[in-house]
């Protein structure tokens, strides 16, 4: 064997889908040994390898929990909205709107709009789901949800949000809000997701958000006509319900 040889066939050690080759392959102890062994720093918990794993098992048990859950909407909204505001009475006769008209509600599980959405929800018979998340401040879910799934994983969170709704519906909210709103219409966008329209519910709030996307972004040619109809207002509870009826209707009879 020639020394060219040597160079491209080095010596190599196998972890498992893993290949170590030169000085890597110098490990004084094998994988099941670490496993087996309880002693030594707990660093490993905080490793990427780890993560993955945490990961893959927020997206087990999110699938697992709601791959039962019937034809849902999905409504956003600010956990900074308090009960004695115009804005929870409204989420709360959404909430239970949508649940007469057959569909379950999903939120952020919060308080706030959140909450009353939820709530009305619950109170109409209808079946109120809340996939909460992990923040720095504590929250945890409101006590109108029925089904709760707490995630540490915003992106896993959002997979569950597009995946198990029909539409989404915003009422008044900030940058949680509004990062929902902006994933929902880029996957709609680049038809990621077919089957649901997203509702910007409250003109007095949204509509300087509407009027900038036609009038700089629109206008400056970065989105298209039809990206612009993506987007639909209304203040009116039995208007809303009713698009999110006909989209789920359209896409019923095309499946």
């Amino acid at each position: 064997m020639t020394e060219n040889d040597v160079d491209e066939h080095p010596k190599e050690k196998q972890r498992g889908p893993v290949v170590l080759r030169r000085e890597r392959r110098d490990e004084l102890t094998t994988t099941d040994q670490r496993l087996l062994d309880s002693r030594g720093p707990s660093d490993w918990v905080h490793t990427d390898p780890w993560r993955v794993l945490r990961i893959q098992a927020e997206f087990v048990e999110g699938f697992g929990a709601l791959a039962e859950v019937p034809s849902a909407v999905t409504v956003f909204g600010s956990a900074r909205t308090g009960r004695d505001h115009p804005e929870y009475e409204t989420g709360r006769k959404l909430g239970g709107a949508l649940a007469e008209a057959g569909f379950a509600v999903i939120t952020g599980g919060g308080p706030g709009a959140m909450e009353a959405v939820n709530r009305g929800c619950s109170e109409a018979g209808g079946f109120s789901v809340g996939l909460g998340i992990e923040l720095p401040f504590e929250q945890g879910l409101n006590p109108w949800v029925d089904l709760g799934v707490n995630f540490r994983y915003f992106f896993v969170r959002k997979t569950m949000f597009i995946k198990y709704s029909q539409a989404f519906i915003c009422l008044p909210g900030g940058f949680g809000t509004l990062d929902e709103l902006f994933e929902a219409l880029t996957l709609v966008q680049t038809k990621k997701v077919t089957k649901f329209p997203v509702v910007l519910f409250g003109k007095a709030y949204w509509q300087g958000l509407y009027d900038w996307v036609r009038d700089s972004a629109l206008a400056g040619g970065k989105v298209g006509e039809k990206d612009l109809d993506l987007l639909y207002l209304t203040d009116d509870i039995d208007d809303a319900v009713r698009v999110v009826n006909d989209a789920h209707k359209a896409w019923a009879d095309a499946h």
